[in-house]
């Protein structure tokens, strides 16, 4: 690993997530921490928007699983941090999403069970679907993938978009058909690939 004091900002971004974690945890390097949410905070909000369905509960919930992932970060040994970070969010969410419907209906369920398993078999499919989405999106070149994203996920209009990158609106309009039909290529080849 590499000492704090050796470290250019540049390096950061090149560093894994496991060096980013071991620079938080073990040399107390805040720095460290900026770049994980940097890497993964629009990936943390695009997972909590699909299951809340709701944007400023999505940004309340993200920065909430930050908040707490710098407690868990020092009192767990976490091998694969992204993985983890994506388990942790979809059962963050999960929690609201019970704790939300147990509130607002107090009437008996019948077959609780069957409607937990059911439900659990359908967020299961739900997840690999997104997992795909991810990894597929992750995949795209960066003016496709940043387009995508402010379109989809931010939900900003085309001229929004232009004001924010810079790029002509035929450029913004072409990252995103480029990249949507990209998109669908990756994903249906990480099915075929069973990931």
């Amino acid at each position: 690993m590499t000492t704090k004091l050796q470290v250019q900002v540049s390096d950061y971004k090149k560093f894994p997530d496991d060096e980013l974690v071991y620079r938080y945890v073990n040399l107390h390097d805040n720095t460290a921490i900026n770049y994980i949410y940097e890497r993964y905070g629009h990936l943390v909000f695009g997972v909590c928007l699909k299951y809340l369905k709701n944007a400023d509960a999505a940004k309340d919930t993200t920065q909430q699983i930050f908040i707490k992932m710098l407690d868990d970060l020092n009192r767990f040994h976490i091998n694969n941090f992204k993985p983890w970070l994506l388990k942790v969010t979809r059962n963050t969410c999960l929690m609201q999403l019970r704790s939300k419907n147990n509130g607002a209906n107090n009437t008996v369920e019948l077959g609780p069970d069957m409607e937990f398993e059911q439900d659990m078999h359908q967020k299961i499919e739900q997840e690999e679907k997104l997992n795909n989405l991810q990894t597929a999106l992750a995949q795209l070149n960066e003016d496709q993938k940043t387009c995508i994203e402010l379109f989809y996920l931010h939900k900003l209009t085309y001229a929004e978009i232009v004001q924010k990158t810079e790029y002509t609106l035929m450029q913004v309009k072409s990252h995103i058909q480029n990249g949507k039909r990209n998109l669908k290529i990756k994903i249906e080849t990480l099915q075929g690939m069973g990931q």
